[in-house]
């Protein structure tokens, strides 16, 4: 930019030089013209004086007037135009003819006068004479000074113009010559910069792109030409190209998910215990959703209190149980999320001081029976977690129907295994467990303590009181044998009237008592059927136990034979067996 200036000011200066050239030429001519008037009109001035000296016509004497008018204006413009440009010594010389000029029209002036006043021969001396002829040469000789001197100044003037004229173009023309070369210099400096390394980096991130790596970055350009559209394009593909590869990262992990899910759904309904399915749930849970912590809590229906069932990633805020009240989820059956983006009450089962907590209640529910709670909380705050809430809903509706399957199983295995009126385990519930309990008592050799009971007189109650009577009765005794078993044990309906109680690790001296106290809140029971009192309800107990009386094998009927001499002795007793001969020799 600066060259450009530099040569334009060049090219500036070099015209006005030519200008002052062309000034110079043009006043030279200009006063060149006007001398030789002025010169033309004083000689045509003499010839017209002399010419009425010599006639006396008054027609040369008005044709000599207006000439002498015509020389006057010429003289004030050349006097004007010569003091705006003329030198001294060319001033000089014009006013010397010029004041020779105006004695040659005093002379003239004077032989005008004399002729009209009839002296001619005066009249004519004064412009025929000697010094008038002196006077014209001399006049014209200053013109002619004038003009040379004007001459060598415009010569020296135009001489001067044409080599400054001449040094500027010069200097315009290197400058020109200079600023071309930069400007070659920058437009490939520019074209390396705004095409060539553009254009070198858009090929590389289309190669990149080609090859499927979206995390090449197409560079930004500010300006807007066809390289600017060119990387919006790319990065309009790249973008395309990402949301594409996020579009098969979610369907693959969506696939995943969904195997997962099914994977887990398969084994929960493989599941033949509570046990098995929290087994899976712990497994796969912090799978799916490995950004929570989290508990299963399962309805108890006789506390009507949610109770952990199991747990993952070890959650803080949660209290282990709860009643179902306190979570709004299993208030209203819907999912409920106080610590998500919108704003919702937190559950009463979370801490007091964690309430700010991000936690998630999904309820278990099976054909709108709440049956548990799945409890997820986030582990870290910030964390993310790229698992959506539809599958953890998913997940709560399977693990609901895997535990609602789980208890339908156990309830069909319960009316299998149980009598329905007392709610006991019924005879062949009782083979199983019999078998079982003996196999540990064997391989540990702990003591087994067996009670058969037989309700006294039954079949009076159902002759005296019908049926539903004697229906009432054994459910009662047999609420006196379930409370009995607190502690743990296992009783059972054989058949009938008749019960069986067997107390793992309890000795014959301990289920004795055991019996003892039975009897006697068998003994206090007074019921009454349809407004009627069925009177004293009692039982006879027969007690055995392994090792102390009899072997494994032996302790049910050893058991039965106790209970038979209870009965033989006047029923309402415990009697206890005694040691086989060969078990006591032993």
């Amino acid at each position: 930019m600066v060259l450009s200036l530099i040569s334009g000011g060049t090219m500036l200066l070099a015209a006005r030089a030519q200008d002052g050239e062309r000034a110079a030429v043009a006043q030279r001519a200009t006063l060149d013209q006007i001398a030789e008037k002025t010169v033309e009109q004083e000689n045509a001035l003499s010839g017209l004086a002399r010419q009425y000296v010599i006639s006396g016509d008054a027609r040369d004497l008005l044709a000599y007037q207006r000439e002498s008018q015509g020389l006057r204006s010429v003289e004030e413009r050349m006097r004007h135009m010569v003091d705006a440009g003329a030198s001294r010594d060319e001033l000089d010389a014009l006013k010397a003819g010029i004041l020779s000029v105006d004695e040659l029209q005093d002379e003239q002036q004077s032989a005008l006068t004399a002729r009209r006043q009839g002296n001619k021969a005066v009249a004519v001396d004064r412009v025929f004479g000697a010094d008038y002829e002196r006077d014209l040469d001399h006049a014209n000789a200053q013109f002619e000074q004038f003009q040379y001197r004007l001459d060598q100044r415009t010569e020296a003037e135009v001489a001067r113009a044409t080599s400054l004229s001449r040094l500027w173009r010069s200097a315009s023309e290197a400058a020109l010559a200079v600023t071309a070369f930069l400007f070659l210099c920058v437009m490939y400096f520019i074209f390396r910069k705004r095409v060539i390394h553009p254009v070198v980096k858009l090929s590389d991130v289309v190669a990149r792109l080609a090859a499927e790596d979206y995390a090449a970055m197409p560079p930004e350009f500010a300006h807007v030409d066809e390289i600017g559209d060119m990387a919006l394009a790319i990065r309009a593909f790249r973008d395309n190209g990402l949301a594409r590869q996020r579009l098969e990262q979610e369907r693959s992990s969506d696939r995943a998910m969904q195997d997962l899910l099914s994977r887990m759904t398969q084994r929960m309904q493989a599941s033949d215990t509570f046990h098995d399915l929290k087994s899976v749930i712990e497994c796969f849970i912090p799978e799916i959703a490995p950004g929570y912590a989290g508990r299963l809590y399962l309805l108890d229906e006789a506390r009507q209190v949610m109770v952990e069932a199991g747990c993952w990633l070890s959650p803080e805020h949660s209290k282990p149980e709860f009643p179902p009240l306190s979570c709004w989820a299993l208030r209203r059956g819907l999912p409920h999320r106080p610590g998500g983006e919108t704003i919702d009450i937190p559950c009463g089962h979370i801490d007091a001081r964690d309430r700010s907590v991000d936690s998630i209640c999904l309820p278990l529910t099976s054909q709108r029976e709440t049956l548990g709670l799945l409890y997820l909380e986030r582990r870290r705050t910030g964390e993310t977690n790229a698992t959506s809430e539809a599958y953890l809903t998913v997940l709560a509706e399977n693990i609901g129907l895997a535990v609602s399957n789980l208890r339908l199983r156990d309830a069909l295995r319960t009316m299998a295994m149980a009598d329905p009126l007392t709610g006991l385990a019924n005879r062949r519930h009782l083979e199983a467990v019999l078998e079982a309990e003996i196999a540990i008592a064997q391989r540990r050799g702990h003591p087994l303590g067996c009670i058969m009971i037989d309700v006294d007189h039954f079949k009076r109650f159902n002759d005296d009181y019908g049926h539903d009577a004697g229906d009432e009765v054994l459910r009662e005794v047999a609420m006196v044998l379930k409370s009995s078993l607190r502690d743990g044990g296992f009783a059972a309906r054989i058949g009938g009237e008749e019960f069986l109680l067997l107390l793992p690790g309890m000795s014959v001296e301990q289920a004795s008592d055991r019996a003892e106290t039975m009897r006697r809140r068998i003994g206090d029971l007074r019921l009454r059927v349809e407004g009627r009192d069925l009177g004293a309800v009692t039982a006879s107990f027969g007690v055995s136990g392994t090792p102390d009386i009899c072997g494994p094998d032996k302790v049910l009927q050893t058991a039965d034979a106790a209970l038979l001499q209870a009965k033989k002795a006047g029923r309402n007793r415990v009697v206890c067996a005694q040691p086989r001969l060969d078990q006591a020799q032993g």
